[in-house]
């Protein structure tokens, strides 16, 4: 998942498909780059679970997964409170007197 979200294009993607389904073709426009480039990124974002894609007629549909997005915040949020207090630990060694 941190792979596929190293990517601004990426983190772009899933920003804007998280609240309504986007299709690819649509995603597209929003790029300086080709339909393909985008439909690659899509598929990185879809491998990782990130995004799903839904056929719709000719176009392909791509949805944010909300609840891949809520366990990648919560491994974030775990994360920073181990560092915190790994830094709290130092100034406690910096300040240390003895």
């Amino acid at each position: 998942m941190f792979r596929a979200l190293a990517d601004a294009t990426r983190r772009d993607i899933v920003t804007r498909v998280m609240n309504e389904g986007i299709s690819v073709s649509r995603l597209a426009t929003s790029y300086e780059m080709s339909f393909a480039a985008v439909q690659k990124h899509v598929a990185v974002l879809q491998s990782a679970g990130l995004v799903s894609k839904e056929r719709n007629g000719r176009e392909q549909i791509v949805r944010g997964n909300l609840s891949s997005i809520h366990r990648i915040q919560h491994l974030l949020s775990h994360f920073e409170e181990v560092w915190k207090q790994r830094a709290l630990r130092m100034g406690d060694v910096l300040n240390d007197d003895d």
